[in-house]
């Protein structure tokens, strides 16, 4: 689900289901950071990170383990850009050579309305405005959701080329859908800070696509090399 969202240089592995049967076992330093961890904490750790060995193995990278640094964001291989999600019975992993990419996030998130008063804290009234009339047109998508992981997706590419914060309200989201199917689309975020120079070039937008199907919404967003 979210390979087809990615450029054809992104390894992505998927893990579906709540069965870990198969999954690879921890690195003792991953270990460590969830040792006092709920079972269901845990297990989504465990998944994501099996996903990304396995991405690390299919991108011809010596599979190491996956620790995180400031702000939880995973720490990954000299040379290597990569993001990681999980939610309820699904979880997945992306790597991409920095040759190729500068960045990537990738987001999964349940095809449901999100928690009553969650919008009202991550939209702008513009995106609200976006929201209502792809819900007058469309139905048959959560589009508050979609929303919050399209978010999601931005700050986890941002980060890495930033090492800062990116508030809910810092990157306009606009939302479109394919006319062949409505249950894709692409997305393309306007920066309303400063963005990151990437190749000597600032950037003012993130660019990106989306999915809605087998009861997930899933994003993904990239950011070239110039």
């Amino acid at each position: 689900m979210i390979e087809e969202l990615l450029p054809v240089t992104v390894v992505a592995v998927e893990a579906f289901g709540q069965n870990d049967a198969g999954h690879l076992p921890l690195y003792p330093e991953e270990e460590e950071l969830v040792a006092r961890a709920v079972a269901k904490r845990r297990r989504e750790f465990t998944v994501v990170r099996s996903c990304a060995r396995r991405a690390m193995e299919k991108l011809g990278v010596p599979a190491q383990p996956v620790l995180t640094g400031e702000r939880g964001a995973p720490r990954w291989p000299e040379g290597i850009a990569g993001s990681m999600t999980h939610c309820d019975g699904y979880g997945a992993a992306a790597l991409v050579r920095l040759t190729d990419l500068a960045s990537l996030g990738i987001d999964a998130e349940p095809d449901g309305p999100l928690p009553d008063g969650v919008l009202e804290s991550i939209a702008l009234p513009a995106e609200v405005a976006l929201l209502r009339r792809l819900g007058g047109a469309r139905p048959g998508v959560h589009w508050d959701r979609l929303l919050f992981s399209a978010k999601e997706s931005v700050y986890k590419a941002w980060y890495p080329l930033t090492g800062q914060w990116l508030d809910f309200a810092e990157a306009d989201i606009e939302i479109r859908v394919d006319p062949a199917d409505p249950r894709r689309g692409t997305l393309h975020a306007a920066l309303l800070v400063p963005g990151p120079t990437v190749d000597g070039r600032r950037l003012s937008r993130f660019d990106g696509r989306w999915s809605a199907r087998d009861g997930l919404v899933t994003t993904a967003v990239t950011v070239p090399r110039t």
